[in-house]
């Protein structure tokens, strides 16, 4: 091996070194996956955000079905044996039998139907956790062949908007909440739903402007390497 060879390679290994001592370990810091190599950064972090918005999902999820445990006696012992239900059908993508093959936004109006006798709670997280794929290019883990759909990701965001709204709107035969959501007593406030699916609206919103400056710089991008490429040779002529 060449003197200079043996150069550019330490140096390219201080610089590795460098860059991983530059890197701060935090809570939500995940170790590489062989499929990131396959990922650009904008497919990583519709990823990270894709998987935020689940968590979020999850805890809605729980505060739900803690004030409303009608809910998950419907068709579980407890409550975490519903909820590992849901997440194995929706994970799987595979129908939540009491929706009678509804999905996406329609399995989100079956929640709120009056005339529903399963669990609306349920039926509430298959509805968003499927928006929510579909909004991320139809799949759980985008690549470089993957992208957000800018259009999905934005109607996402304002069904989720509306389910938030029929949450406090929407109410049975005898004037009363069809599902409890928040609490403002004595006792104090919760406010968890809210706080939860306004993230999840609002992360979509990024994503759908991220999706939607992706393609309008790519036109951009392309009409000024055009333009620099037949005027560069010219103004390099230019004295200074």
């Amino acid at each position: 091996m060449s003197q200079r060879l043996k150069v550019v390679l330490s140096a390219a290994l201080m610089l590795v070194l460098a860059g991983c001592a530059a890197t701060r370990s935090t809570n939500r810091a995940e170790s590489y996956g062989n499929q990131e190599w396959l990922q650009s950064g904008a497919n990583r972090v519709a990823n990270l955000a894709l998987r935020d918005n689940l968590e979020s999902v999850r805890r809605v999820q729980t505060s739900l079905y803690r004030r409303n445990p009608r809910e998950w006696r419907k068709w579980a012992a407890s409550q975490d044996e519903a909820a590992r239900r849901v997440w194995d059908l929706a994970m799987n993508d595979a129908p939540l039998p009491q929706l009678n093959g509804a999905s996406g936004i329609d399995a989100v109006r079956a929640a709120f139907d009056l005339g529903y006798q399963g669990d609306r709670v349920a039926a509430l997280v298959m509805g968003w956790t499927a928006m929510l794929k579909q909004a991320n290019g139809n799949t759980w883990s985008q690549t470089m062949i993957d992208g957000v759909d800018a259009e999905n990701a934005f109607r996402t965001a304002r069904n989720v908007e509306i389910s938030l709204w029929l949450l406090y709107a929407r109410r049975d035969a005898n004037g009363q909440p069809i599902l409890l959501s928040t609490e403002i007593s004595e006792q104090g406030r919760n406010l968890l739903v809210d706080r939860e699916l306004s993230k999840v609206v609002a992360r979509l919103d990024l994503l759908a402007a991220q999706a939607d400056e992706k393609y309008r710089r790519a036109a951009m991008d392309f009409s000024q390497n055009w333009v620099m490429g037949s005027v560069a040779p010219f103004l390099q002529l230019v004295p200074r």
